[in-house]
């Protein structure tokens, strides 16, 4: 790099002498610059050589000298550096052992070039015995400790304390962010030393990130329109940021009245801007464009990624009253981003994607449009996002338009090519979020979707239906259906296609199950499907050589689940208290039995015993008597299976003495178990008997 620099000073030099003197004694000039590379290069830049102190010759890029920069000058008055006839090689090494002089004459030359070396080692992990490892850690913090500071800031020495962190113990690396105390924003706006703040909060240390993120405040609104410091504070507010920490510094876009530079941590803070309205409703004006200017000023320079912005672009928009002129005017802000890069950034997190959502829930007709054709090429991305999902979801139910939703969003989901359908489809119904991009057209806000764990995204969904009341006029159920007969013959393609690799997942079990009791699309070709991938026995041991061997279905509690609600037809109806049947019935008992009825009484005795049970509650079963004559032969099993216990319950209960033991408790033999022991699907078939 020194040569490279020299060059670039020789050019500088010559081009402003030729300003006052003639070509000839330009030219002597640049000559004789040329044989003073030191004082060409010493400039009082900082030296960012290359962590290899090795070279190999040759002219550096960059260097393009002719071969007359090399002829000696008929003056030696000012002490040149190249001698007549000196070889390119000659020069070059000339060359480097000034550079090597002048790196050596810098401060912390010798401490520098040594954690250079001791990083060299450190970094492949594998090859430094751990004894050996310990002991060069140890080295390296007798180096860097007490100076910390003129390490994190050169660029090659600052990876030598990232490895300090990285080996450290914690009461090292809580020794490095004490020493750092006072640095952090500077640190932040550093190209390389960023990254040793991130190490440093990756660590999940409380005290260290309690005593870095505190240098922020009273920051942010500089910081977030830094090209560096930008992405390590929302990195921060992001990832480990406290609910507090983060409501501070959300609270300097709305102002420098704002920016507290120390927390009380006995003060609620809340970054609430309804709230802070309400508090103080003369500043209603000021605070509301101080925040817009701030949200301008990203997305007009691109920088659209960010969390903090999200979250702040939300609490704006909850602030607005619609159908306002400034709640039209931040709608088409986001609506004219020109690459859609806005939009598709606000999907992927928490409060982007509930923007999102409730700018689709708000938007007219056209307005959904423009932002269903801004996430082309992206919805197959979304479906399986955290929160992504839900923009889709929110689609499903405000746009009336389902030919639309259909032709945007479904080509995407499902795929084109066979084999990309079927993959596609069996890859989203066993993800947790990209199956609800399905399933929610047939269940909708069901607990077997939306677990009690999910409360944000059914409040979501929910804050969209209350919206759409006012922007929505098709009826949901009308919608849904729609959408369900666009999507129906795909799923049953795959269904039919592809049954072993969705039975063999719970989640796949659920997705078919829900395909098969929808009240469309001709599903004789897939339930065949489904009875011929049961088939085999169920007590079959696996083959040895077998390296992926899969459990039979009707071993598996969601295996069973899925074959006797098939076998029923609908779904429970609480209000009436019986199974009601979709129309046309599905008749799957008469599908599976005549594969299933030599194992019959492997299936009555086995863990889906229920399956029986519900063949011979069905009522368009017409082998009913045909089971019931197998099933009296063998009374015997029946009876043995009623009453020993299950492999089931073997395990619970095994797992409740140790429990127990744990805790100290005395067992007590004779206390009779809470539920009775044996297979109760088997006990329900002997009294049917």
């Amino acid at each position: 790099m020194a040569a490279k620099d020299l060059a670039i000073g020789n050019k500088r030099k010559a081009s402003g002498d030729k300003k006052g003197k003639s070509d000839g004694k330009a030219k002597k000039a640049k000559l004789e610059e040329v044989a003073e590379p030191e004082e060409a290069q010493d400039n009082g830049s900082d030296d960012f050589e290359s962590f290899s102190d090795s070279d190999d010759g040759g002219v550096k890029l960059g260097q393009n000298r002719s071969h007359k920069q090399f002829k000696k000058n008929d003056d030696d008055s000012n002490g040149k550096t190249f001698e007549r006839g000196q070889t390119s090689r000659e020069s070059h090494a000339k060359q480097k052992q000034l550079a090597q002089e002048r790196k050596a004459a810098k401060p912390l030359a010798d401490e520098v070039h040594r954690t250079k070396k001791i990083w060299e080692k450190l970094r492949i992990k594998s090859k430094v015995p751990k004894e050996e490892r310990q002991k060069l850690v140890t080295e390296l913090f007798e180096i860097i400790t007490g100076r910390m500071k003129d390490f994190v800031l050169k660029h090659d020495a600052v990876r030598a304390v990232q490895t300090a962190i990285k080996y450290g113990t914690a009461e090292q690396r809580k020794q490095i962010a004490h020493e750092l105390e006072g640095t952090y924003a500077q640190l932040a706006e550093s190209r390389y030393a960023k990254f040793l703040i991130g190490k440093l909060l990756v660590q999940n240390d409380e005290e260290i990130r309690d005593l870095i993120i505190p240098h922020f405040y009273g920051r942010v609104r500089k910081l977030i329109n830094h090209p560096e410091a930008s992405w390590i504070l929302d990195d921060i507010y992001r990832t480990v940021a406290t609910k507090e920490q983060k409501a501070i510094l959300l609270r300097e876009w709305y102002g420098p009245e704002f920016s507290l530079k120390e927390m009380n941590k006995d003060t609620n803070v809340t970054a609430d801007l309804n709230k802070i309205l309400e508090a103080e409703p003369s500043k209603k004006s000021p605070i509301k464009k101080t925040l817009l200017d701030m949200i301008n000023t990203l997305v007009q320079k691109r920088m659209t990624g960010f969390t903090m912005l999200h979250d702040a672009m939300l609490q704006y928009f909850l602030s607005l009253e619609p159908g306002t002129e400034d709640f039209t005017e931040f709608f088409e802000l986001i609506k004219g981003d020109e690459n859609g890069d806005l939009l598709k950034n606000l999907a992927f997190t928490r409060n982007g994607a509930r923007l999102a959502c409730l700018l689709l829930a708000h938007g007219a007709a056209k307005d959904r449009k423009q932002i269903l054709k801004t996430y082309k090429d992206t919805f197959l991305m979304m479906a399986g996002d955290n929160y992504a999902y839900l923009v889709i979801l929110a689609a499903y139910d405000v746009i009336d338009d389902t030919k639309l939703t259909a032709k945007s969003i479904f080509p995407e989901l499902v795929g084109e090519k066979d084999e990309e359908v079927v993959q596609n489809i069996v890859g989203a119904a066993n993800n947790a979020n990209a199956r609800l991009t399905f399933l929610y057209l047939f269940e909708g806000l069901s607990k077997s979707l939306f677990p009690p764990g999910s409360t944000f995204a059914q409040d979501v969904i929910k804050e969209v239906h209350e919206i759409r009341q006012k922007t929505s006029k098709k009826d949901d159920a009308t919608r849904k259906q729609e959408l369900i007969a666009s999507l129906m013959p795909h799923l049953l393609e795959v269904i039919a296609s592809s049954p072993g690799d969705l039975i063999s997942t719970a989640f796949g079990c659920q997705f078919i199950t829900d395909v098969m009791l929808s009240e469309s699309g001709d599903k004789a070709k897939a339930l065949q499907a489904i009875a011929e991938s049961v088939g085999t026995d169920p007590n079959a041991v696996p083959d040895e050589d077998d390296l992926n061997p899969k459990v039979h279905v009707s071993q598996t509690a969601f295996g069973g689940r899925m074959l006797k609600s098939i076998i029923q037809g609908g779904r429970f109806d609480k209000a009436a208290g019986h199974v009601v049947q979709i129309q046309p019935p599905l008749e799957f008992a008469n599908v599976l039995y005549p594969i299933i009825k030599d194992y019959i009484i492997e299936w009555a005795t086995g863990p889906s015993s229920f399956v029986v049970v519900a063949m011979l509650e069905a009522p368009d079963f017409s082998d009913a008597d045909a089971v019931r004559k197998v099933l009296k032969k063998n009374k015997k099993l029946l009876d043995k299976a009623a009453k020993e216990e299950t492999a089931d319950q073997k395990a619970s209960r095994e797992a409740k003495e140790q429990a127990a033991n744990e805790k100290g408790a005395k067992k007590n033999k004779n206390k009779k178990t809470e539920t009775p022991v044996g297979n109760a699907g088997s006990r329900i078939l002997l009294e049917k008997l």
